[in-house]
């Protein structure tokens, strides 16, 4: 049997978007009805569903739940074995089954409608138990699954998701839910460390390379191998910076026919090294200053000049800052 799988994929994907480009002539007050539900909770959206349906629904809680909407899933069956104690008064609830039908949806409808708990359905019908017994239902209105068989869910739960996310982003919007929110309920991804990593939560602060102007070139160049950092930090008696000397400025001195190991670094040391001395800047910004200045490092201190930590272009690397 000769299948292209090309073609096939092409076809499932084009039913799949046909359902959701006819949804969107077919959406009415529900949504925004729903919505209103949401922002008028109190306390938290429970997304309900079995099977698919659930599959779906923990997906749509964790989106909600990151972009302001506190939400969280709840399985049906383990509502009825004692999570029902999870739903709460000033709580909504999401429940979402195509058929309207479910049998472990249609057991804790009872208990939600008597503390009174609004709840907001998705299903394939009106009429269905599930929208018959819910304050608003959101319409799946699906003309075929992407499935041949016409019966795995595919094209419902696509759309399903898709009603999802539009919930979400109206929610957003209706919020005002800018990316500074957004970082805050992600502080470990890309943008969390952007608007919220500072210079001082990731500097090197112990065992730097700290030497003095009188100190020998030998003995820096123990100091700059242990430190890590290819550098040495230069300070004063009251470990203000006054340079730094790089394994390169060394290498540059090798060049000099005069040079002796036993130099003081003074000879040889940048007077003027590039330092941030504000530790609560941003680390982003930092990246940005470093990468303007073409360098591998910066001193990190406090308004005095007095050593506080490095700040090498790796690290911010390493960390994930862009």
């Amino acid at each position: 049997m000769n299948k292209d799988y090309i073609e096939i994929s092409k076809e499932t994907l084009l039913i799949e978007a046909t359902t959701l480009i006819s949804a969107t002539e077919l959406l009415d007050e529900n949504i925004e009805k729903a919505i209103e539900i949401i922002l008028q909770t109190k306390g938290k959206l429970i997304v309900t569903g079995v099977g698919k349906s659930g599959l779906i629904g923990a997906k749509i809680a964790a989106t909600l739940a990151s972009t302001g909407t506190p939400s969280f899933f709840l399985h049906p069956t383990e509502a009825m074995h004692g999570d029902l104690g999870m739903i709460s008064e000033g709580d909504s609830v999401l429940a979402i089954s195509y058929s309207g039908e479910s049998s472990e949806l249609s057991q804790i409808l009872p208990h939600i409608k008597r503390f009174d708990i609004p709840l907001i359905s998705m299903s394939k019908s009106n009429n269905s138990t599930l929208a018959s017994n819910a304050d608003v239902n959101i319409l799946l209105n699906v003309q075929r699954e992407a499935c041949p068989l016409d019966i795995a869910p595919t094209s419902s739960t696509t759309l399903t998701l898709a009603l999802g996310d539009a919930l979400a982003i109206c929610l957003m919007k209706a919020r005002d839910f800018k990316k500074e929110d957004f970082a805050s309920f992600h502080p470990g991804g890309a943008l969390g460390k952007k608007l919220f990593v500072k210079v001082k939560d990731i500097m090197r602060k112990d065992e730097l390379p700290i030497c003095k102007k009188d100190d020998t070139i030998r003995d820096v160049i123990l100091k700059i191998t242990q430190g890590k950092l290819g550098t040495a930090i230069v300070v004063d008696d009251e470990n203000h910076l006054e340079g730094i000397l790089s394994d390169g400025d060394i290498r540059r001195a090798l060049l000099d026919q005069n040079f002796s190991l036993e130099h003081t670094i003074s000879t040889y040391a940048q007077s003027y090294p590039f330092y941030i001395d504000e530790p609560d800047m941003l680390a982003s910004k930092a990246l940005e200053l470093i990468e303007d200045k073409k360098i591998q490092i910066a001193i990190i201190t406090n308004k005095n000049k007095k050593v506080l930590g490095a700040l090498h272009l790796h690290t911010l690397v390493e960390k994930g800052i862009s």
